[in-house]
């Protein structure tokens, strides 16, 4: 049975393969992770953001004032709170000031609009939004769709709110003065967060992420890591995913270290940053890594040649590990070695310095029984790939379920093993290889990517009859986007009118990099769409193709 101490440090090695039992683990919340630290190093500095530095007592007391004004306004224990921010300082003190308010942290892509905006803000049923002010006009153009929202705090200058029906008025207004700890008893188990996850066979679902989860997967990381009280987490993650809330600022927390956050990410400003923060560690996407790499030199390239001891990230490919390590000295990890789902945390892994085979994600998790399982849930032998499924062995390690949705959890939970939803295998020695997405979704530049509500939004142009979205591999990594559509009979419409008419219609990283009209789409008997069949023929000679075309698509 694995022993956790309270930074997650335990001897995992010896104990992948034993078979475990239920144990209670170590349960923590956020708001006892932060007062642990506050005690331990009050006066140590925790954040940076930008040059701007925060102490652990100074977010303490920040958090505390904010959530003393939630109260106030009448947010209570277990209400939802959205948050459409961008990274900054006040996305963080908004994260502890409405935990400490025990209230559930909703935070949205700021990428969202239109109905993957609205179907977010409802579903979540709260009433008081965070948002910055250039986001708001998006709110108020869905305000009859969005009722129980009575409070738009905006950050930054005053919106344009026209007519707007519902409130709104600036944070700086609300930040509060009463930086006395509320008295409010928040456990473990407790809801921290709705994390939305992109639908594949339906609207986004909320999943329900317990303070104890976010402790859990940050004591992972560190462990994976080997993160001590002497490292700089670097990152510049979107404060709406767990990874930069826990893999980088919880995983600090813990063990006392400190977190850069930077707004987004620049190519040409990532080595300034890191030699300017002092980092040690840095959390990237596959396509980060990649654009790095092929990136020219400036001053602070050599200047941080081997500072980083390990880069974070998802598996890249060996000629871009071979640039990081040769040009940019990178003597250890380079991206996770890992794998796990936003429902189910990190299920298999290893520490970055453990040598494991190609293309394996590590052995199982001690914090979960993991099996390789066919179409009825019957084990499959090591070698042969199958569905992966898991079950936690402690409390609050996984996701709560989602929320509002009941059946929804029930199918996932089928046999009352959560199934995951991807295919895998493990060999004879307990080595893990994550095999393929058996779900119908997409991966885009670090966002998943629903194909429903893409499909649902394309589908809404008078000229469209049939439409289909679809992956194609990318040059550099992950996805990218194809719309295979029919059009209504005696239409005009050209693949670049078509796109650029999406421009508004969906996230900025949706908008579809491959067009192609067709006179049908290929389906099975009974009538569904073949996606396999349209992802294995790809980028055909009838597709066209966004990069060439002077089509610029930005952030907005």
């Amino acid at each position: 049975m694995a022993r956790l101490d309270r930074h997650g440090k335990d001897k995992r090695e010896s104990v992948l393969t034993e078979h475990h039992q239920w144990t209670s683990g170590l349960q923590t919340s956020m708001i006892e992770a932060l007062g642990r630290a506050v005690s331990s190093w009050g006066e140590r500095q925790f954040l940076d953001f930008l040059g701007q530095t925060y102490t652990y007592r100074d977010l303490d007391k920040i958090a505390n004032r904010f959530a003393n004004q939630l109260i106030h306004l009448g947010v209570a224990k277990g209400d939802t709170v959205v948050s459409f921010l961008d990274n900054s300082a006040d996305a963080v003190f908004a994260i502890f000031g409405v935990a400490k308010a025990g209230a559930i942290s909703v935070p949205i892509n700021t990428a969202n609009r239109g109905e993957f905006l609205r179907h977010q803000v409802a579903d979540a049923g709260a009433k008081v939004v965070i948002a910055e002010s250039e986001y708001v006009e998006r709110l108020l153009q869905i305000a009859d769709a969005i009722t129980d929202v009575e409070l738009i705090l905006y950050r930054g200058a005053r919106p344009n709110m026209g007519d707007s029906t519902i409130r709104c008025e600036p944070l700086d207004a609300h930040r509060g003065q009463d930086d006395s700890p509320p008295n409010i008893k928040i456990k473990p188990g407790d809801l921290a967060f709705l994390i939305y996850t992109s639908g594949t066979t339906g609207p986004a679902k909320g999943c329900m992420i317990s303070h104890n989860f976010v402790c859990s997967l940050a004591r992972q990381s560190n462990w994976i890591y080997k993160i001590t009280e002497k490292d700089v987490m670097w990152t510049p993650l979107p404060l709406f995913h767990l990874n930069a809330i826990a893999v980088s600022m919880m995983a600090a927390m813990l063990v006392g270290g400190r977190v850069a956050i930077v707004p987004r990410f620049s190519v040409t400003n990532f080595w300034p940053e890191i030699e300017r923060s002092g980092a040690t560690m840095a959390s990237v996407l596959g396509t980060m890594a990649t654009l790095i790499a092929r990136a020219a030199d400036n001053p602070s390239t050599q200047k941080c040649y081997g500072q980083l001891k390990s880069v974070q990230g998802a598996p890249w490919p060996a000629d871009i590990v071979k640039i990081w390590q040769e040009r940019f000295g990178i003597r250890n990890h380079l991206a996770a070695r890992l794998y796990g789902i936003s429902e189910a945390s990190v299920v298999t892994t290893v520490q970055y310095d453990v040598e494991v085979p190609p293309g394996s994600s590590g052995r199982r998790n001690p914090e979960f029984e993991v099996r390789i399982v066919d179409d009825d849930d019957n084990e499959l032998p090591p070698g042969v790939p199958g569905e992966v499924i898991c079950r936690p062995l402690m409390p609050h390690v996984t996701f709560e379920g989602y929320w509002r949705r009941p059946e929804e959890t029930l199918k996932i939970m089928k046999n009352m093993w959560l199934h995951m939803g991807d295919i895998g295998k493990f060999d004879e020695q307990g080595f893990f290889y994550f095999v393929d997405r058996k779900k119908d979704y997409l991966r885009r530049r670090g966002e998943n990517v629903s194909s429903f509500e893409m499909e649902a939004a394309i589908g809404k142009h008078p000229a469209i009859a049939e439409v289909a979205v679809h992956a194609v591999p990318s040059e550099l990594s992950e996805d990218d986007i194809k719309v295979t559509a029919v059009l209504n009979p005696e239409t005009v419409l050209t693949e670049e009118e078509l796109c650029r008419w999406t421009l508004d219609k969906v996230p900025y990283f949706a908008v579809p990099r491959y067009i192609e009209f067709r006179d049908s789409l290929p389906r099975n008997p009974v009538g569904r769409v073949l996606k396999y069949q349209l992802r294995d023929e790809g980028k055909t000679p009838r597709t066209w193709d966004i990069e060439q075309s002077d089509i610029v698509v930005t952030k907005r």
